[in-house]
């Protein structure tokens, strides 16, 4: 790919790891979520992450009412770029993960390159007291979670976006996921250039260092011609240095509430939108600009908001 020097920062606002007691600023309330899309959209964000939640309780919610709120929201007071998530329950069928997508033909979505154990459980140690009663035993549960995305399934994501002009956000846990994309292209369920988004520090995924950054990126060559674009999310702490190092490698950053709750040591972000004007200052600092929703689009090859169903 030639080299782009407009960078696309992406604000991914809730996410389905952290819960409400965690941080008074995680947004549930469908409201909220629209209202956090906007800050980071006018912070500079030229795509925003969707994952849906119960208004009531904040508890991750796959329901179609509230992703179709939230993302006709976001539409009706700006043009960034949304990407709604397609990671789902453990008990949805990836037809029932895929319903958003047929649904609403949003402009891109994720899609999961692999399964992975997908650990929460270990951050019982360090929240005792929840407000609601559903958190304990939901980041309990994940002990046993294998986050399921074989072949069959990825398979009809593959032809659900094709059918649907849905750009995929291919999300990479792991080194292995890199081959899953690679044999994907062999077999023609996707097409080149793909987007790649590098997910790292996930307990069950790849740790967040800079040798295991270089060398998704260098697999990623060697895999595909080069003929791709990619951007980083690295959870907690990692999240600036790995975008940082991204950045200075050629590819685009993810921040928001959904990786990292904090803004510097022992600072809660109050929104993902000081996450965004905190990563704009840096590549600037860089010489970078960050890319506006409309590059995004060019950039991404993506199909125009003009032609969602929301």
């Amino acid at each position: 790919m030639k080299k782009i020097d407009k960078i696309i920062i992406t604000a991914a606002l809730t996410g389905s790891i952290h819960t409400p007691s965690m941080s008074e600023y995680l947004p549930f309330r469908t409201k909220d979520m629209i209202e956090e899309a906007i800050r980071s959209y006018n912070a500079g964000a030229a795509v925003v992450h969707v994952h849906g939640r119960n208004p009531e309780n904040g508890i991750p919610s796959s329901s179609g009412e509230v992703f179709k709120e939230i993302l006709s929201g976001i539409k009706a007071r700006s043009d960034v770029v949304i990407t709604p998530t397609t990671g789902g329950s453990s008990s949805m069928t990836p037809r029932e993960r895929l319903a958003v997508v047929r649904a609403l033909k949003p402009e891109m979505a994720t899609f999961n390159a692999g399964s992975l154990n997908f650990a929460l459980y270990p951050v019982l140690e360090k929240y005792k007291e929840f407000k609601y009663d559903w958190e304990e035993e939901y980041l309990k549960n994940t002990e046993s979670f294998i986050f399921s995305n074989h072949f069959e399934s990825l398979h009809l994501y593959s032809k659900t976006m094709i059918e649907t002009d849905t750009r995929p956000e291919i999300e990479i846990y792991d080194v292995g996921q890199i081959n899953n994309v690679a044999q994907l292209l062999k077999e023609g369920y996707l097409k080149k250039p793909v987007y790649l988004q590098y997910v790292m520090g996930i307990l069950g995924g790849i740790p967040a260092t800079t040798d295991n950054l270089l060398y998704m990126i260098r697999e990623s060559k060697r895999l595909m011609n080069e003929d791709f674009i990619w951007s980083v999310c690295a959870a907690g702490r990692f999240q600036f240095p790995m975008g940082v190092i991204n950045v200075l490698e050629g590819g685009f950053w993810r921040v928001g509430l959904e990786d990292n709750l904090y803004l510097e040591k022992g600072v809660l972000a109050k929104s993902s939108a000081e996450q965004v004007e905190k990563a704009i200052r840096i590549i600037r600092e860089l010489g970078y600009e960050p890319a506006t929703p409309a590059e995004a689009r060019e950039i991404l090859q993506l199909k125009g908001v003009d032609k969602v169903n929301y």
